[in-house]
């Protein structure tokens, strides 16, 4: 089995609003063709960066569908599946598979302190429901569970485990991730600041949550990896850090603020869902310095 198509800039698929706060089909589908025509490797549907806690399964049915008949045969498609019940991640992984979606994903369960003996059935009754390859997601900062390399290794008993998102900070971890499951598994790069560390110490790649609002600084930061141009990755590094503190210091969500800088570059997609907060009159002005820094960035490193 080739992983390679998992290896690259994989953004987080936003959730897409009609102006009634509704999933948008034309609207989503509007986003795909924007991730298509940057050439990024696939896109990760339903996670954080898609609201999926906020959104009811029909809701979550529907932009897996969406997607899935925008973008089949043109990138990897991941879908996040991971819900409150393991009855309804198993009915969103069914429906991704019937869909043709190449790989499913899930964090931990949620709100309740689970034993690692639960996490582990919850994750492999999620596995074994279809026949598509899983994807580990570690994110110990909202679900408050931590991913053991004892754990991770095994959860790769089962060879449909192919990897693991790791979204925890320390850089360490995807070394260890890496050093558990070694070339024939997949790590993943999870916070954005982060990306060219988490490269250096073993990731194949990234799943990342502001890759919509910069996709060129990604992917060229990528791209200097590859070329073993070290300190040309660490100075667009800096500069996409300086980027992620302006987006998280307006008054709205950090998503609402994305879906704005995507809406004034001819992509509407919406607001966000409550209790995410929308940007505010306020929002506006330091928007545009957003803007202004990506765009600068762009000419500096992409041209």
């Amino acid at each position: 089995m080739t992983l390679e198509k998992f290896h690259g800039i994989i953004p987080a698929f936003y959730a897409c609003y009609d102006d009634e706060g509704n999933i948008s089909e034309g609207r989503t589908k509007h986003l795909c063709d924007y991730f298509n025509e940057k050439k990024v490797k696939g896109v990760y549907v339903g996670g954080s960066s898609g609201e999926c806690i906020y959104q009811n399964l029909e809701e979550r049915k529907a932009t897996l569908s969406y997607v899935a008949e925008q973008l089949k045969g043109k990138m990897t498609l991941i879908a996040h599946v991971g819900a409150p019940s393991t009855r309804d991640s198993i009915e969103l992984a069914k429906h991704a598979e019937a869909l043709g979606y190449d790989a499913l994903s899930a964090i931990p369960p949620i709100y309740f302190k689970f034993s690692d003996s639960a996490v582990y059935k919850y994750w492999t009754s999620i596995i074994e429901a279809t026949s598509l390859d899983f994807i580990i997601y570690n994110i110990p900062q909202t679900t408050g569970y931590t991913l053991s390399p004892s754990m991770f290794a095994k959860l790769l008993e089962n060879k449909k485990v192919i990897g693991v998102k790791n979204s925890s900070m320390p850089t360490m971890d995807i070394e260890r991730f890496k050093r558990v499951g070694g070339d024939d598994v997949i790590v993943f790069n999870g916070p954005d600041e982060q990306f060219v560390a988490g490269r250096i110490m073993g990731a194949d790649g990234g799943i990342g949550g502001t890759y919509g609002a910069m996709p060129e600084l990604f992917l060229q930061a990528d791209t200097f990896i590859k070329q073993g141009k070290f300190e040309e990755a660490r100075s667009i590094q800096s500069e996409i850090t300086e980027i992620i503190i302006a987006l998280c210091s307006q008054q709205g969500s950090m998503y609402a603020v994305i879906k704005e800088i995507l809406n004034r570059r001819g992509v509407n997609i919406g607001s966000v869902r409550g209790p995410l907060e929308p940007i505010t009159m306020d929002d506006s002005a330091p928007i545009d310095g957003v803007i202004t820094m990506i765009d600068q960035t762009i000419e500096r490193y992409c041209k």
